[in-house]
Formats: structure tokens, sequence, C-alpha cells
């Protein structure tokens, strides 16, 4: 039997992971085997830049505290796993596969995104979404746009009028 104090650690562990998911809008789990120190280095300076950050934990730990919070993510939970997590849902999975696309050695395996499980082909739609600034000039340009098309046409129906 496992000393009582080791357990204790481990306890921490799993319920530190259950507060990093309750507190994020999305998790990714990748694989960072074959990456340098300095590239590691790189990504999380890349992660920190959007509000991300990410740990690494043994996959035991991590079955444990997504089981306790009955999330099946067992599949993903083989070899070397790292723990991106952030409040933006979108934020760390366009950052992974944007540094996946210059650094091969890392690939994403599974993610969760507001409660919904996402594997690989869910997360590489999730990417190519604009960013939240991009959605909001989207948005902002689409109104301006019809204010435009607005200040026209009653520009128009003002000279028809004055006729």
């Amino acid at each position: 039997m496992a000393n009582q104090k080791i357990l204790e650690k481990k306890q921490a562990v799993v319920d530190e992971i259950k507060q990093k998911y309750e507190d994020s809008a999305s998790i990714v789990l990748f694989d960072y085997r074959g990456m340098t120190d300095a590239e590691i280095k790189e990504l999380r300076r890349s992660l920190r830049n959007v509000g991300a950050d990410y740990k690494v934990y043994k996959n035991t730990l991590m079955a444990r505290a997504f089981q306790d919070l009955n999330i099946d993510l067992s599949s993903a939970l083989e070899g070397p796993s790292a723990f991106a997590y952030s409040k933006d849902q979108i934020a760390p999975i366009k950052t992974l596969t944007d540094f996946a696309k210059d650094h091969p050695a890392l690939s994403l395996k599974i993610g969760v995104v507001d409660g919904e499980v996402a594997d690989q082909a869910k997360l590489s739609e999730y990417a190519k979404i604009p960013s939240r600034d991009g959605l909001l000039t989207m948005l902002a340009s689409g109104m301006i746009g019809l204010v435009r098309d607005l200040s026209i046409c009653l520009d128009l129906y003002s000279k028809e009028k004055s006729e």
C-alpha cells in the first residue's frame, strides 16, 4: 500500500487538474515528444501571449481527474501528454495548431471545448475560426456597410423628393 503522504500529494495534483479544467473554457492535450527545450520555451511564450498556459502531468493522474469529471479522454492518454488550458475557447487551439505547422514534433491529441470533447478533426475546424478580434472586425465592417447603404438610400430618396 502506498504511503499516505504520497496519496495526498497525488490527490492534490488530481484536484489541481480538475480545478484547471473547471476554470478553463477549453483544454487541449498534446504530444510534445521530440521538441527541444528552446521550442518548448517558445511554445509556452506563445501560449502566454494569448492568455493560455500548459503543464505536464502524469497520464494516470489526468485519467483519474477526467474520470472524476465524467469525461472520457482515455484514448488520448497514451505516451507523454501536456495539458494546455485557457479561459478563451479558441486561443490555445489556434496557437498550438499554428505552432505545430512550424514544429512537426508537436501534435494535438484531443481537447474539450465548453464541456464538449473535440477530436483532432474538430480541433482543426476550431483552429480555422478567426480570432475574437477578427470576428469583431468582420462584425463592425458588416455594420458599417449597412449604415453606408442606408445613407446612400436616404440620400437618393431625398434627391428624388427634391426634384
